[in-house]
């Protein structure tokens, strides 16, 4: 019997069906068994939430992961999405037929808080009692069939690791027949259930809600708005709004009523439904005999916790992953950044030598070419990153690194899980804010993302390098003396700034770090690899159509207007004309006066009066104005500005020309105080376009972006701009 003709004799159309769960409950492990991974990543409309979704093996069934959550009176914003898509409010996503609801087999009372909540509501439910190969190793016996007894829909024995009860999921979906909401076996106070019932029956007056699920509704409604946690009062006053002015006056009343009578309602009716799911827990789950043996001693995961989560081995063990993690995300990536390099230069070489020079050249290879080669060299970065922290994540360790440097991040206000994305954004910015999806508090995910780009990301590299090389020469220990003050400058800058956020902008308590340690996995390859392709394809996608478009921008003021040959400055061609330059040494300087004379050198001369203080000229302005898209943009601006052609951090012309520029006054321009102000400004400045896009993708707007950059670039200027007039108040590196 096909799947349609099951449908028709049960007469429910099942198109759509939404995979609920709590938190490592295997709820994902599950749906891409169910899927065979055949899946599509998007985002909810208007958040960064990750929508996944694909089709049952098998069927026409679609079915859509949601979020983990353990209970409808949503916190998170992850939580807010799984409630308002099972509920049917979540705009443009269409109110599930069914609903496959994951729970782990070996934490019952915990996962039967939600499937109680979910099944008052109505909608037709099939649970997969996952994880029950877990619970069968720790000595429980769970008893599906008298659970399904007890809450009054489908349950089935299942396990995402071993693919166990995947075609009795399939069976059970498909006889799904309509059925009645379910009436909770237990009571809540008499004054309560009083008012309770007043707010239903407002609630299905109003029309709002289904009638068949105003009941829950109704209390669901209910523990929300008594809650004293702002975060749960904030939707139930917004549902308020919905409704009428007698209607909304009419549940205010009835809450307030409940107060009079119920110490702490909220919390009344949250332990009033726990005392249930107890009994049910004890009616369903025994302990089972294993051999000879009885209930198993410390499960081997406890075991590793010990060592893992200890105070002393566990910080050890922990640095020496994230050190390898840092090692291999600088230095494993480079052999594909390389490839990328090469090839974007190959395409770039070959357009050129394929076309006329003129305007449409220089726009496919240095303005498509170039700009967009730029982003994508960070690709591999962004892949390996994903990779490891999918696999942190697939494992259960990443609870761990985050319950250790919770310690640590906690004395900045901030949560444990902001530990990993910072880290990440040594290597590059980008991928380290969309790590942040990690963290569930709004503040101090949006803290997190504002103080990423203070880390010296790898592209800042080439920038000290050749500004180390020009004011320090060949002295080695002192020029990795000062690369080591510029790493551990913008990392205390990073914490001194989230300290100061979080007692003013985004004020907020430090957040409480409770976290679930779930149980060691060994990753599932498909998964893990599935993963870091789908959140990696997400940054080519979304931030790279941005990017482009800014690429144009910037190759347009830097080619435009066209400067003749002719048109070269007398004391410029004296002065070629006097060294006896060839041809080679006059394109250079036709280049050099092509970008003097264009939107941007125009635009660097133009602000040269606000960076004179800083001890920089219009050349070290053009070459700030031109990291904007991409940090190590400067070198090879550079290399233009003082006519030495293409140049990179190994070019010793071009270290030599930019110690030796001087002010018309003979002075020096790169003096040793001018060039670490320099290289300060970069530490602190955001000039990295893909940064500020992926930053406006993660927080759903351009305000955030914008006050990332205003705020780094007011920052950068006052510190580069009190190193140069300080050291010139000290007479020190004139």
């Amino acid at each position: 019997m096909t799947a349609a003709t099951q449908r028709r004799e049960t007469g429910l159309q099942i198109r759509q069906v939404a995979v609920a769960g709590n938190p490592n409950s295997g709820k994902t492990t599950l749906f891409n068994r169910l899927t065979g991974l055949r899946q599509r990543v998007a985002n909810y409309p208007g958040v960064t939430v990750e929508k996944r979704e694909g089709r049952l093996s098998g069927t026409d069934i679609v079915l859509l992961d949601l979020p983990g959550t353990y209970s409808l009176c949503a916190r998170s914003p992850d939580e807010v999405i799984a409630r308002d898509v099972l509920l049917g409010r979540q705009p443009g996503t269409a109110r599930p037929d069914a609903i496959l609801l994951v729970i782990d087999a070996s934490n019952l009372e915990r996962n039967l808080y939600l499937a109680s909540q979910i099944i008052e509501f109505g909608t037709p439910v099939v649970i997969a009692c996952n994880m029950i190969d877990v619970a069968e190793a720790r000595g429980l016996h769970v008893n599906c069939k008298a659970l399904s007894r007890e809450l009054g829909v489908p349950v089935v024995a299942a396990s995402g690791k071993t693919g166990r009860g995947l075609d009795e999921i399939r069976a059970a979906l498909g006889a799904l027949r309509p059925r009645e909401p379910f009436i909770r076996p237990w009571s809540l106070a008499p004054e309560f259930e009083k008012h309770a019932a007043r707010v239903q029956r407002t609630i299905e007056r109003s029309g709002v809600i289904p009638s068949h699920a105003a009941r829950a509704g109704a209390l669901l409604w209910l523990t929300d708005y008594l809650s004293e946690d702002r975060a749960g009062v904030e939707p139930a006053t917004r549902f308020l709004s919905r409704l009428g002015s007698e209607d909304a006056a009419s549940l205010r009343e009835s809450a307030d009523a409940i107060r009079e009578f119920v110490h702490d309602p909220a919390a009344s009716a949250i332990e009033a439904r726990y005392a249930w799911i107890s009994q049910v827990a004890a009616r369903v789950a025994r302990p089972a005999m294993i051999g000879n043996a009885k209930t198993p001693g410390r499960s081997w995961t406890d075991r590793l916790d010990a060592i893992l989560t200890h105070r002393i081995y566990g910080v050890a063990i922990f640095a020496a992953l994230m050190f390898a993690l840092f090692l291999a995300i600088f230095s494993g990536a480079e052999p594909l950044m390389g490839i990328i390099e090469s090839g974007q230069l190959a395409v770039a070489d070959a357009i050129r030598g394929a076309m006329a020079e003129g305007p449409l050249q220089s726009l496919l290879a240095d303005g498509v070419v170039g700009g967009v080669g730029s982003v994508i060299v960070f690709f591999p970065q962004i892949c390996m990153m994903f990779l490891f922290l999918a696999v942190l994540e697939d494992s259960g360790y990443m609870a761990r690194a985050a319950f250790l440097m919770d310690r640590v991040m906690s004395r900045v206000g901030l949560h444990g899980r902001s530990f990993i994305p910072l880290l990440s954004s040594y290597a590059c910015a980008i991928p380290g804010i969309m790590a942040t999806r990690t963290i569930e508090n709004p503040r101090d995910r949006l803290t997190t993302i504002l103080i990423a780009p203070l880390m010296s990301c790898s592209a800042r590299l080439p920038v000290y390098l050749i500004v180390i090389a020009a004011i320090f020469g060949d002295r080695l220990w002192l020029k990795a003396g000062m690369m080591f003050g510029l790493y551990v400058f913008g990392t205390a800058t990073a914490l001194l700034v989230a300290v100061l956020l979080k007692k003013t902008l985004l004020k907020g308590p430090t957040p409480t770090f409770i976290m679930e340690l779930p149980p060691y996995h060994l990753p599932q390859a498909r998964a893990v690899l599935r993963t870091m392709w789908d959140r990696s394809k997400l940054f080519l996608t979304g931030a790279g159509t941005t990017i482009f478009a800014v690429c144009i921008i910037i190759w347009a003021l830097g080619y435009f207007p066209r400067l003749d040959p002719v048109q070269l400055p007398q004391e410029t061609r004296v002065r070629l004309a006097a060294a006896g330059t060839d041809d080679a040494a006059l394109s250079n300087a036709v280049s050099a006066e092509q970008l003097r004379q264009s939107y941007l050198g125009r635009m660097g001369r133009f602000i040269e009066p606000a960076i004179r203080p800083l001890g920089y000229d219009w050349r070290l302005g053009v070459g700030i104005l031109s990291s904007f898209l991409a940090r190590e943009v400067f070198v090879g601006t550079m290399g233009v500005v003082y006519s030495v052609g293409e140049s990179d951090h190994t070019s010793d012309t071009l270290r030599e020309k930019m110690s030796r520029a001087t002010w018309p006054d003979g002075r020096r321009v790169l003096t040793p105080r001018a060039g670490i102000g320099l290289m300060i400004f970069y530490v602190l400045a955001c000039q990295c376009v893909s940064t500020l896009a992926v930053a406006r993708r993660e927080t759903g707007a351009w305000k955030w972006p914008a006050f990332m950059f205003g705020y780094m670039t007011v920052l950068a200027y006052a510190a580069a701009l009190g190193v140069n007039q300080v050291g010139a108040a000290m007479d020190w590196g004139g």
